[in-house]
């Protein structure tokens, strides 16, 4: 690489820098946490009480094949500087901070000891807080090509989605330069990370919007219970496992030179689409038993498909009705289209109508955005499902390769001379 701008920890002057604030990058360290690699095997339980923490370095990132963890902070920031040597150290300086954290390390002084003139180092919300399995997946989205110089760099296959039919989106709730994905088990370990990668951004970027998320809607651990959406029904039955390398490979990674033709630099990245999908959950709520089975073309107790008797029973489509949910949105009718799920349900207080704001914050990873979530959701046009949710927030990402070792840092391979 032909950018020499070393990363490095940052002193504690350089912490106070950055936005005139010290800036708290991390939990502190909670004893000896349990590392786990992140393969896509399941952790243990022994593991998971100990607050595991998983491996931050490797060829693809974390959070993505990674097993599913219960809480999500999501946020979508817009740049706001534009001096690109700016940018990219502050690209490096989340990425130390990132590695960090999802270690369950605090960086500089911590929350207190420090200089009492200066800012603590360390918010202080995760000390002694364990890691709960923090992972943090950094994409690019489309807007952010527009900037810096990077038009001949995005990827044909990072298009602008089109409009669908039952859209009613939010400008607010919708797009953004780059994006943050912060998944654990823990809601305040998600939560003080964006806040933290927030505090070293301030004057680079601003959070444009962001997500809270509870309630995994999808596992991507092979022969684990399938998690409930609100609506009561199991979600994202037979998804990508993380151990399904043939899988991954043909529908999630961009890895093949076909895959990265246009942009070398996406070489096991992948691209990720996410939507916030309100829910009517009050007329979903009067809806008789025998519909919302209709609608989904499974029984609701088991999550067999239509005329089976078990969840994971191969589903026969021509026994669904037309326009159900499963029948639209399988492979087989999509010419094998097929995305890794891994979608959080969301509440946030009313409407201001006495209606609950809920529903599904839908996030799914892919090769190519054009062949994976554009093909799928076209076909959703006659969904029975739709109406009972509307899509009100979207925005698609592409997702960088991962952090391959100390030296290395999100966005190297866009923002470097040579990959």
């Amino acid at each position: 690489m032909t950018d020499t701008t070393q990363e490095s920890t940052p002193s504690r002057r350089a912490l106070i820098g950055w936005g005139g604030a010290g800036l708290a990058l991390g939990a502190a360290a909670a004893g000896g946490a349990v590392a786990v690699t992140r393969t896509g095997d399941d952790i243990t339980p022994t593991a998971a009480e100990a607050g595991a923490a998983v491996e931050f370095h490797g060829t693809h990132q974390a959070g993505i094949a990674t097993p599913v963890q219960d809480r999500l902070h999501f946020a979508s920031f817009d740049v706001t500087t534009e001096d690109r040597a700016e940018f990219v150290q502050m690209l490096k300086d989340w990425t130390a901070a990132a590695r960090r954290m999802t270690a369950g390390k605090a960086v500089g002084e911590g929350a207190y000891g420090g200089l009492a003139e200066a800012p603590p180092d360390d918010t202080g919300e995760a000390l002694g807080l364990k890691p709960s399995r923090l992972t943090l997946t950094i994409g690019f989205g489309p807007s952010l090509f527009e900037k810096f110089d990077l038009a001949d760099r995005r990827p044909e296959a990072l298009v602008d989605l089109p409009q669908f039919a039952g859209d009613n989106l939010d400008k607010n709730r919708s797009g953004g330069d780059l994006c943050v994905q912060a998944c654990a088990d823990d809601p305040q370990v998600a939560v003080h990370a964006i806040r933290n990668l927030a505090r070293i951004g301030f004057g680079k970027v601003v959070i444009r919007w962001s997500q809270l998320g509870f309630g995994k809607t999808s596992s991507t651990t092979p022969d684990a219970q399938t998690p409930r959406n609100l609506m009561g029904f199991k979600d994202g039955t037979r998804n990508i496992a993380g151990t399904e390398t043939d899988r991954l490979k043909k529908f999630v990674w961009a890895d093949s030179a076909q895959d990265a033709k246009d942009a070398p630099w996406m070489h096991g990245g992948s691209y990720l689409v996410a939507r916030r999908i309100r829910m009517h959950i009050e007329t979903w709520d009067r809806t008789s038993l025998q519909e919302q089975e209709d609608v989904f073309g499974r029984d609701k107790g088991e999550g067999a498909p239509v005329g089976k008797a078990k969840e994971r029973d191969k589903p026969f489509l021509p026994a669904m009705k037309p326009d159900a949910h499963v029948r639209l949105a399988h492979p087989d009718s999509n010419g094998g289209a097929t995305i890794l799920r891994r979608g959080y349900s969301f509440t946030d207080g009313t409407d201001g109508l006495g209606r609950l704001d809920a529903g599904l914050f839908f996030l799914a990873y892919m090769k190519d955005v054009r062949e994976g979530f554009i093909r799928i959701q076209r076909h959703l046009a006659t969904d029975a499902l739709n109406e009972y949710i509307q899509h009100v927030g979207s925005a698609v990402f592409a997702v960088p390769p991962g952090v391959r070792d100390k030296d290395d840092w999100w966005g190297s391979t866009l923002f470097s001379e040579e990959a």
